[in-house]
């Protein structure tokens, strides 16, 4: 397990990654990503307005946390396939002073993270948030993704060492 603090916004927010298959309370799900991957290459959608990240949203009404990831893969990413949960970010708001009673997210939330096997690629239209897609070697990622740091590359190396039991 890594941990590290990041700064989303003008928000101090501690992270902590733990690779474990068992999903938390579905009511401190705050969203859910993940990992695709095709012929050993990392895909990444440039989100608009964001820059390159992985494919993930929030939950909607009556979702599984793997019908949403599903579901962000085909909406940014143009892509469908096989998942397994990997684990999941841990999102901690005690130290941050930005967080109060009113926000929309708990003071202790998760994000899941799946690993997905790209069976289907689709052509890339664009119409949702995302304005394109690339496959690159994932030793690139940091090369793309802002802010890239070590609780990132665990999460990776997670997912590049997935294997189905």
């Amino acid at each position: 397990m890594t941990t590290t603090y990041v700064n989303w916004g003008d928000s101090k927010v501690k992270l902590t990654w733990k690779c474990d298959n068992q999903l938390p309370n579905q009511n401190l799900i705050t969203s859910v990503h993940g990992f695709c991957f095709h012929n050993n290459k990392l895909l990444l959608v440039d989100l608009n307005h964001r820059g390159w990240d992985f494919p993930g949203g929030h939950l909607e009404l009556d979702e599984t946390s793997e019908e949403c990831f599903k579901r962000e893969a085909m909406e940014e990413g143009y892509v469908s396939g096989e998942c397994h949960m990997l684990g999941y970010l841990i999102v901690d708001h005690h130290d941050n002073p930005k967080w109060d009673e009113k926000s929309p997210y708990p003071k202790v939330g998760y994000q899941i993270f799946y690993r997905m096997e790209i069976k289907q690629i689709y052509a890339f239209d664009a119409a949702h948030e995302s304005a394109q897609r690339v496959f690159i070697d994932p030793d690139e990622v940091g090369d793309y993704y802002q802010d890239w740091n070590e609780l990132y590359q665990e999460m990776l190396n997670d997912a590049l060492n997935f294997h189905v039991m």
